[in-house]
């Protein structure tokens, strides 16, 4: 059973810096592509940044130069360095396998780490 678990979101002020941590479960870790998602209220999900198993990284227009994506095999983990944080990345984030939203299955998203900035 594929599952990903987040943590590490929080209240912090526009300038400030979070880190998130993605554990995967029932998927071969090592050979997927991971994306970090986020939904803002009101909005439809979308792609914030991706790793592939090769450590290559792609950001979102929005976020580029201010979040880092990176993983560690070892530990099956995916973590999103979030620095000079707004108001606007204010959302939850999600991780997930890398790919168009709407072929993800559902049951494979997890609870999702709130992440509001305030101003």
């Amino acid at each position: 059973q594929v599952q990903f678990a987040e943590s590490g979101g929080g209240l912090v002020q526009a300038g400030g810096s979070l880190r998130l941590s993605c554990a995967a479960s029932g998927i071969t870790f090592a050979i997927n592509a991971i994306g970090w998602y986020r939904q803002a209220p009101g909005k439809q999900r979308e792609l914030v940044a991706r790793i592939t198993s090769g450590g290559s990284t792609n950001y979102a227009d929005s976020v580029k130069g201010r979040f880092t994506i990176s993983r560690d095999n070892a530990k099956k983990t995916v973590y999103l360095q979030m620095n000079s944080l707004k108001p606007e990345d204010t959302a939850v984030y999600y991780c997930n396998r890398f790919a168009p939203i709407a072929t993800i299955q559902p049951v494979t998203w997890g609870q999702g780490t709130q992440v509001i900035v305030s101003s």
